[in-house]
């Protein structure tokens, strides 16, 4: 799966630390998304849509 998690945080510029706090989750969590060595829950996707108010499939694709 592949996702936009660097790019739409660095357009914000929020260190993985800021993200990570924002989805109550930890920055080696938010580190592991980014590289693609983790799927996210659907909970967590959903958190993440709502951090950044896309929609999920503007985040991940396949």
């Amino acid at each position: 799966m592949n996702n936009r998690l660097k790019v739409l945080r660095a357009e914000r510029n929020w260190s993985q630390a800021d993200l990570a706090e924002a989805l109550g989750v930890s920055r080696q969590t938010v580190n592991a998304l980014e590289t693609g060595r983790y799927d996210p829950s659907l909970p967590l996707a959903f958190r993440i849509a709502r951090t950044f108010s896309l929609r999920i499939e503007d985040i991940f694709s396949e």
